[in-house]
């Protein structure tokens, strides 16, 4: 029986969550307290079940909107064997979850609180693990939220790279963590840290604030400090998934650089530590110059060896979310959860066969593989974190406070702010820009990926006229170009949206034939900030970071002269070879006068 465990978490009265006071340097009222009640975790740990202590060290996605919610049963039950979250929660004795949207998880604000509070009331429950749970998500802003509107929509950390400030930095993770804390979610798998050194990477990209280690490292122990006034912050992929040519949910990478470049991306990370993080996410590649034939989720060599030892981190590790073909096409579940705790995990997140993982590990510690005392560390680990944490105090959220704090105006202001202060001007020959709304017609067009349709609309409701012509897809197509060639004609101007171009032949040939045509054409890369090493032609070129609403309205605002852009490149440009720089890290070029924000010193660029 569990009831010893079970009987020291009962659920107290909730604690209103209010706005935060961001940029102020105020730390919010409900923060955690100075002196956080303490709790006997070895008395807990020695209590616990070897099953329930491999619950606690597993935390997975569950289908639903609410704790009993069946009506995606079909989905658990070929999952895990039950129908609802609660059952989930319940049956595996979890010591978290993770939110995604297409788990039926993120509707809304209010439902997500509902959803969170009910799991917790499931964990608590008779039939649950007794202990209240971790609930976890990967809320980044920009290209990865979980969480949609009314939730505040960041533009993205190459966007928040661009700004070279952390106090935009820190005021991002006070938006994620209050928000987050505000709909019962105590931990956020953010910030990325990951330097995207590669042009060709395929999965950070934007999702990296940058190429610098220095400014990475500032502006994500800013992020940090942010998040952590409210919640748990993650620091990901470790040892650094920025110079890979493989997405890891595809493939398994593997990187070749030596120590010394290692370090650079190391040097993130153990700015984080030195921040104070709550956790740290592993990736799933092979570095080898620390382990040729390991990913760092099953390495000891890294997590223990360089992590732990060399980097002295002893917060929790996490493993990135184990059904991702990087693990799965490589080894079995059983395989996998052991050889990740072996190098030093203590969370198996996501694992694709729960009953698998367990089953695995019970295995490995009656043969002696793992013994129990090395599942006591991890969870001795878990239990410290959710008591400083006041996860077992109080897991609950507040219903009635979520409208005060989702999405609030205060929120909403920081990040157009930051939206704002982010893009950046790469070309502006004979200044075409700033458009005029009173008097411009402006064709709208571009890759569908990068949401075209989007910024038309967003154009006029500015005053311009609007000429739009739009097809799905990545690639225009021939008769998509001839429409729009045709029409570039009647228009002053050719707003051309790109999408990680420098792949991708169709969109470098619909801008040369536009701007045969004798129109000015604008483009605006709104994905990968590299594009502009194909646009020879463009007339003009602005980095947005992005195709959030966020970003495009401050993309509006730069073209008709509202914000003169201040922007400054995270990273190098290299030439299409990859041979030389073709615009350097901090590079960005300005309207006639002073932008309206400074960069940081030493990144300013020359106006036009």
């Amino acid at each position: 029986m569990k009831n010893s465990v079970r009987r020291r978490f009962g659920r107290p009265a909730a604690v209103a969550v209010g706005a935060g006071l961001l940029l102020s340097g105020i730390a919010p009222a409900y923060a955690e307290p100075e002196t956080p009640p303490t709790h006997d975790v070895a008395t807990i740990v020695d209590s616990m079940t070897l099953r329930e202590k491999i619950g606690q060290m597993t935390w997975t996605h569950v289908y639903g909107s609410s704790a009993h919610d069946t009506s995606m049963a079909a989905s658990n039950q070929a999952r895990y064997g039950v129908d609802t979250p609660a059952e989930v929660v319940q049956k595996y004795d979890l010591g978290g979850v993770l939110y995604f949207a297409w788990s039926g998880n993120t509707n809304h604000p209010a439902q997500i609180t509902e959803l969170s509070n009910g799991l917790q009331d499931a964990a608590l429950d008779e039939d649950g693990p007794g202990v209240p749970l971790a609930v976890t998500i990967d809320q980044e802003g920009g290209l990865v939220a979980r969480v949609g509107p009314p939730a505040t929509q960041l533009p993205g950390n190459m966007s928040l790279g661009a700004t070279f400030d952390t106090d935009l930095a820190r005021a991002q993770g006070e938006i994620l963590g209050a928000e987050m804390q505000a709909m019962g979610i105590n931990v956020d798998f953010a910030p990325v840290v990951d330097i995207n050194s590669n042009p060709d990477n395929p999965v950070i990209g934007i999702r990296s604030m940058g190429e610098d280690p220095d400014a990475v490292s500032a502006l994500g122990a800013a992020q940090i400090d942010g998040i952590q006034q409210y919640i748990g912050a993650t620091a990901k992929h470790f040892p650094g998934h920025g110079d890979t040519e493989t997405d890891s949910h595809y493939g398994l990478p593997v990187v070749t650089y030596d120590r010394a470049t290692l370090d650079d991306h190391l040097q993130p990370f153990q700015a984080a530590i030195d921040a104070g993080v709550d956790m740290i996410m592993t990736a799933h590649i092979i570095v080898e110059a620390i382990d040729p034939d390991l990913p760092g989720t099953l390495s000891p060599d890294v997590l223990t060896g360089l992590l732990r030892d060399e980097m002295g981190f002893d917060g929790i590790i996490t493993t990135d979310a184990l059904d991702m073909a990087a693990m799965t096409d490589n080894w079995s579940q059983a395989e996998m959860s052991v050889m990740a705790i072996q190098a030093g995990s203590d969370i198996l997140l996501n694992s694709p066969d729960v009953d698998a993982s367990i089953a695995g590990i019970e295995e490995a510690v009656t043969d002696g593989t793992i013994t129990e005392a090395r599942l006591d560390e991890s969870v001795t680990r878990i239990l410290e974190w959710k008591a400083e944490r006041g996860v077992l105090d109080d897991p609950y959220a507040d219903p009635g406070a979520v409208e005060d704090v989702v999405g609030n105006d205060e929120h909403l202001a920081t990040a157009a702010t930051i939206a704002d202060r982010s893009i950046t001007l790469l070309r502006n020959e004979d200044r075409p820009l700033p458009l005029d709304a009173d008097s411009d017609t402006v064709l709208v067009v571009g890759s569908g990926s990068a949401w075209p349709e989007r910024l038309g609309p967003m154009m006029a409701e500015r005053g311009f006229e609007v000429i739009e012509e739009y097809e799905n897809g990545r690639s225009p197509s021939p008769a998509y170009r001839a429409r729009a060639v045709a029409a570039a004609s009647d228009a002053d101007a050719v707003v051309f949206t790109s999408y990680n171009a420098s792949a991708n032949a169709a969109q470098q040939q619909m801008v040369a034939e536009l701007a045969a045509t004798g129109t000015p054409v604008i483009v605006v890369a709104a994905r990968n900030p590299y594009d502009i090493n194909v646009f020879d032609t463009a007339d003009a070129v602005l980095n947005s970071y992005g195709y959030n609403v966020v970003n495009y309205t401050a993309v509006v605002r730069a073209i008709a002269g509202d914000i003169n852009p201040s922007g400054e490149l995270p990273v190098d440009v290299p030439t299409v070879d990859g041979s030389e720089t073709l615009l350097p890290l901090g590079y960005g070029r300005h309207y006639p006068g002073p932008p309206d924000h400074a960069g940081a010193p030493g990144h300013a660029g020359p106006d036009n």
